[in-house]
């Protein structure tokens, strides 16, 4: 009796413990005692809107009507390519910064840092918090230092003070808040007095990534959630439509999504020491980090004569349309050796239940390639691009807002300069 109590006690405690936590992450962080500068107010307005795992055909496939009118109003990319490997932390944080994932520093969802002697896991907060992490100047961190104020609803990288700075406007990620709250707290932002309303919010939409990770690209639910994220696309700009300012969207994807064999997975290669390696690995990637650089070779050696469902590479020739090499890798953080697997087999390490939708693979397979659409007044109309790599939207943020950075990028604002009007 005296341990069922204990055991109601605990329950009630850690019940009430994780109550308060989900709280304060869906309460607003402000930064206070900032102000655009009066140039910044008058510049036009810029939402950056990711939907998680949005293929570049999802919208026709779907028939995604709000979508598929704006993009033809405006600007429509046959597709986007993400960078390598195509997940959902490196390009979002790529998008943001003009860099490929191995020039900012997250190289993976998750990965060990050599010089750090520490993991980085998207599941882990405290270190999705820490700043050290992060290469780059953030969009928002560089709108900040200008004087113009910025917002995230959520966006990788947006929990860490990045140069020592934070959106003035901030939610840490949560699925708490319902789409219609969400859309009616960005409506309020810009409401906000001049000096105070943000000219650069970031907006990210998981559902379809969670759905066509669960059931595949072909599922009824995976349509139903490009569907959740047309409506929300039509309320937020039928929202905004009413405050006459001059907003443009870009709405993009991280990556795109395939479908896996689910039953007949490759196991982690007999030719790896466990012992001699640490493994960091993902369904479609997986890092070998030596624990002594002398086994580096030999087991890559053994790996390449017995691989038969996967690619090996040692990281010191990695594909050069990567930008993944050690030669890349500013941040010690990709593994000496990587392992690929041939499609539609994946790595299944733990013996764990395999979903049918899966990324992370080569960026040039076209299920892998992302979505780009944008409309708005700075925005041409009616115009088609053909398809362009992910860092090339820093640059475009940056002309349209009329910022100006000085690290070199990866992106080239050549590349899309001419869908602006």
């Amino acid at each position: 009796m005296i341990r069922m109590f204990i055991r109601s006690l605990s329950f009630i405690f850690f019940f009430f413990i994780s109550i308060n936590l989900i709280a304060q992450d869906t309460v607003q962080q402000i930064i206070p005692n900032r102000f655009n500068s009066a140039t910044q107010q008058q510049k036009p307005y810029v939402i950056l809107i990711s939907a998680d795992g949005f293929r570049y055909d999802f919208a026709e496939k779907y028939n995604a009507e709000n979508l598929l009118r704006l993009s033809k109003e405006g600007v429509c990319a046959e597709s986007m390519l993400p960078s390598f490997p195509s997940l959902t932390f490196p390009n979002h944080y790529t998008i943001v910064t003009g860099l490929y994932p191995a020039h900012h520093g997250l190289v993976d969802n998750s990965f060990f840092d050599e010089k750090k002697k520490a993991s980085y896991s998207m599941g882990r907060k405290d270190v999705v918090r820490d700043s050290s992490w992060y290469g780059g100047i953030p969009l928002w961190v560089l709108a900040e230092n200008e004087q113009m104020l910025s917002a995230s609803f959520y966006w990788v990288g947006s929990e860490a003070a990045v140069d020592g700075i934070k959106p003035t406007y901030d939610y840490n990620y949560n699925e708490a808040i319902s789409i219609d709250i969400r859309i009616e707290i960005v409506k309020d932002w810009l409401q906000l007095p001049a000096g105070k309303r943000p000219h650069l919010i970031t907006f990210y939409l998981p559902q379809v990534d969670h759905a066509a990770h669960k059931f595949g690209t072909n599922a009824k639910e995976t349509g139903d959630s490009v569907h959740f994220v047309d409506d929300a696309i039509g309320k937020l700009t039928l929202a905004i439509a009413t405050l006459n300012l001059p907003v443009n969207y870009i709405f993009v994807s991280d990556h795109g999504m395939t479908d896996v064999d689910t039953t007949n997975t490759i196991s982690l290669p007999t030719a790896i020491d466990t012992s001699t390696f640490k493994i960091v690995n993902s369904d479609a990637i997986l890092h070998l980090y030596a624990k002594d650089k002398n086994d580096v070779q030999s087991t890559y050696e053994n790996l390449k004569a017995s691989a038969k469902d996967y690619d090996v590479y040692l990281t010191t020739a990695m594909p050069a349309q990567w930008h993944y090499s050690k030669q890349d890798d500013r941040y010690g953080r990709i593994g000496d050796i990587i392992l690929i697997p041939h499609l539609p087999k994946v790595f299944n390490i733990s013996n764990r239940k395999i979903t049918p939708g899966k990324h992370g693979f080569d960026p040039a397979f076209k299920d892998m390639h992302a979505t780009f659409y944008a409309w708005g007044p700075q925005f041409k109309r009616h115009t088609k691009i053909d398809a362009f790599e992910n860092v090339n939207i820093y640059p475009l943020v940056t002309k349209i807002l009329g910022l100006s950075y000085t690290e070199k990028i990866d992106g080239n604002i050549e590349v899309l300069e001419n869908i602006l009007k």
